[in-house]
């Protein structure tokens, strides 16, 4: 039976997961910024809610992908760099958390576009952190999207490349098969290894799923047919 505690808290994270996603498909940074500083407001009233500081760390991260998407480089590096701090705080609260150490390895890997120099003092933190997500929770499929985006950027012959992005990414949609993000990176990593007609069935699929999201449209759109 849930406690009044509990429900409340279930249904704040379903609104606030709702807003985020709502703001991250349409790539509205501003509103992706007014939720970060509203959850940075929260968390202040309450330093030692691990749910709170992993709230915001998401923020910071959608808020940073974006940034990415849209070609904004020093707002993706400050996110990126706030949701690290937050997503810190989030695990050191609770080291069981497979969620919360992907999205603190997800945001270790986000300051790197915008700083290549920065991928030798944040590379190793994405990896372990995804790592240990994969740990503590290998049937999630959002833990191989997240390790399948950093070894789309890790180059080969630093022991990443585009073929284990794929295989990643094809584990996430074995194991998920409705969830776009797997689609997304999976049509993504398709095209980089020169498969346009396979990155568009598999982008294809992502909009199916999520016909909101601006970035699979873009992604799609500059895919050869």
């Amino acid at each position: 039976m849930l406690t009044r505690a509990t429900f409340y808290f279930l249904t704040s994270f379903s609104v606030f997961a709702t807003d985020l996603d709502t703001a991250r498909d349409a790539q509205d940074r501003g509103k992706l910024q007014e939720i970060a500083n509203h959850q940075q407001a929260i968390v202040a009233k309450q330093p030692q809610n691990a749910d709170l500081w992993y709230q915001l760390a998401l923020a910071q991260s959608y808020l940073a992908e974006v940034a990415i998407e849209t070609g904004d480089k020093g707002l993706a590096k400050s996110a990126a760099e706030t949701g690290i701090q937050a997503g810190e705080k989030a695990v050191a609260l609770k080291q069981g958390s497979a969620e919360y150490h992907r999205i603190l390895g997800t945001l270790c890997g986000q300051v790197i576009p915008a700083n290549v120099l920065a991928g030798l003092k944040w590379g190793k933190c994405a990896q372990d952190e995804v790592a240990k997500a994969l740990e503590l929770d290998p049937k999630a499929a959002i833990n191989y999207v997240s390790r399948g985006v950093g070894n789309y950027y890790l180059p080969a012959s630093f022991g990443g490349g585009v073929e284990l992005a794929i295989k990643d990414f094809q584990k996430a949609t074995q194991l998920d098969d409705k969830l776009p993000e797997a689609y997304l990176w999976l049509g993504i990593a398709e095209r980089k290894a020169g498969r346009n007609a396979e990155a568009r069935k598999a982008l294809e699929k992502a909009l199916a799923l999520n016909p909101a999201r601006a970035w699979i449209k873009q992604q799609l759109a500059k895919t050869p047919q």
